[in-house]
């Protein structure tokens, strides 16, 4: 059974899947002001994700990650949509920020994502390793943003 629940305690126990971001520095500039939540099926991790307020209403998604061997078997858009649910009545504008890759701003916009803008170098000020997705390099950080209607 497919259970989504914050994790209050010690977040960095699951670094393994943060570290999707690559370099353990830049996940501490967002993982304690954050709210963690873990995707987990017969009490097996398959996926988490870290959602920090960034303004009145305005929220981002700054780490999503699923287990490599869990990929592409729908938990990352279950945690998509849950987080859109817990947050709705909060939060008017989710954003997502991730690389120009080929791999990833097709899945947020199949997720109801729109691009929203970009900031020219990040990967490359930031990170103190060339990062490369899909055998391309990163160097820009591309925004998408998901405007939410309460009900």
């Amino acid at each position: 059974m497919i259970r989504i629940h914050p994790i209050s305690g010690n977040k960095k126990q699951y670094l393994d899947l943060l570290l999707a971001d690559e370099q353990e520095s830049m996940i501490d500039c967002y993982l304690e002001r954050g709210e963690m939540f873990i995707l987990s099926d017969n009490d097996t991790v398959k996926a988490s994700c870290v959602i920090t307020c960034e303004d009145k209403g305005i929220y981002e998604i700054k780490s999503i990650a699923v287990y490599p061997e869990y990929q592409r078997q729908g938990y990352g858009r279950q945690l998509i949509a849950f987080v859109l649910e817990h947050y709705k009545d909060r939060c008017h504008t989710m954003l997502v920020g991730t690389g120009d890759s080929p791999l990833t701003i097709p899945f947020y916009e199949s997720c109801g994502f729109a691009y929203s803008h970009r900031v020219p170098d990040f990967f490359i000020d930031n990170y103190d390793h060339p990062i490369f997705e899909g055998g391309k390099q990163l160097k820009d950080m591309i925004y998408l943003k998901r405007t939410l209607q309460p009900k």
